[in-house]
């Protein structure tokens, strides 16, 4: 029911009691614990709220992706909106916090009426926002936060993006396999769920092909000197430094090995994928290798004439997040159709039951876990520029 132009009032007594739901807001949560779903205004269209790293250390993951999302509503909104009627999207920026996270779903929820949402790149934002989105039963979708918990919160939060296990044990079969690796060094930061994540699944795999961790060292996001893990992973016979951190820190971390004679390749995760890596680390990057979710000079036909369409509108190139971020609504765009209404516990059947669905970023068959099963590629940074390796396929 909408409150527009005139105050309506529930009945007292028994009345009270049997009218409660029709007297709430459109787009109030459901009883804690996703029980239930919750009540909608059809009448308005489809409210979609991303909450995003709009400033902050890893800005641009944010900002990408923001654009992306806009992109695919415009989109959507040229054809006709869903079910008819035009989408409707609000960003709210959570500076990166978890706290601010949480603030931000819950008032896209109490304030803004969303149907769904969008967010977050950063796993650690994901589950703070995901936890509330569960509680209220409104259907949510990460386009990049890869650590496993994220879809374990419930089964009102899925992702358009590979899982951590799955992305480090690509990288640590590519060190030992193909670079013929025997001994690695990690470097990860111990305060992100991420980079915890990657590095215990990627020294798991190494490990159980054969290699051996030459040593292990920890920063915390934030840190600008890596001079003393530098020192120590220099003093061991590691070949190659795995590095599962965000690109503010990897490119200084990689700038500080080439000062200090670590002269060995990194190696990393997708949350290398922003431009800004390249304007950090320089030259000290070359040689190094990471996971991401596509390449760009091998993407699909779609994937292409969205990167076109993206460089014609913004002026740069999106990255792999921003690709993901374009999935993650156009795909929800197509549940809702699916489902026929914005019923949160019917678009997220609807999500739950996605097969062959084809994003710019790759196909995506939503798994029984709510986690997409998609191929992996590896890309080498030569001359300040990341160019396609391999792909590992699921």
């Amino acid at each position: 029911m909408t409150l527009v132009g005139r105050r309506w009032f529930c009945i007292a007594g028994a009345a009270l009691l049997a009218s409660f739901s029709a007297c709430k807001k459109p787009g109030g949560g459901a009883a804690p614990g996703g029980s239930g779903s919750v009540t909608t205004n059809e009448s308005s269209g489809l409210i979609v709220g991303h909450y995003a790293s709009l400033t902050g250390n890893t800005a641009h993951f944010g900002q990408d992706t923001d654009k992306a999302v806009r992109m695919a509503v415009d989109d959507a909104n040229a054809s006709g909106g869903v079910l008819g009627k035009p989408v409707k999207l609000t960003t709210l920026d959570d500076r990166g916090d978890t706290a601010e996270a949480a603030s931000a779903v819950t008032r896209l929820i109490d304030v803004e009426h969303v149907n769904a949402l969008i967010g977050e790149v950063a796993s650690s934002l994901s589950l703070a926002g995901g936890r509330i989105a569960q509680r209220r039963g409104i259907p949510m979708i990460s386009p990049s936060s890869t650590n496993p918990k994220v879809t374990q919160v419930g089964d009102y939060i899925f992702r358009v993006c590979f899982i951590d296990p799955f992305q480090g044990k690509v990288m640590a079969t590519f060190a030992r396999n193909t670079l013929k690796l025997d001994e690695v060094a990690i470097l990860k930061d111990v305060k992100n769920d991420y980079s915890i994540g990657l590095a215990d699944t990627f020294k798991a795999s190494f490990t159980a092909l054969g290699g051996k961790i030459a040593l292990e060292q920890s920063y915390s996001a934030g840190d600008t000197d890596f001079s003393a893990q530098v020192t120590a992973i220099k003093a061991t016979k590691a070949q190659a430094l795995y590095v599962p951190g965000y690109y503010s820190e990897v490119g200084a971390i990689a700038r500080t090995a080439r000062r200090l004679g670590l002269k060995v390749p990194l190696l990393g995760g997708d949350g290398w994928d922003a431009p800004e890596l390249f304007s950090i680390g320089g030259d000290a990057l070359n040689g190094s290798y990471y996971s991401n979710h596509f390449a760009p000079d091998g993407a699909s036909p779609k994937g292409k004439a969205f990167m076109a369409a993206f460089k014609q509108k913004y002026g740069t190139e999106p990255t792999g997040l921003g690709m993901l971020g374009y999935d993650a609504a156009a795909l929800l765009f197509d549940a809702v159709k699916r489902a026929g209404k914005l019923d949160g516990a019917a678009i997220r059947d609807a999500l739950a039951q996605t097969k062959g669905f084809e994003g710019v970023a790759g196909t995506i068959t939503m798994d029984k876990d709510r986690n997409p099963e998609k191929a992996a590629a590896i890309l080498k940074i030569v001359d300040g520029k990341a160019k396609y390796e391999a792909t590992v396929g699921p």
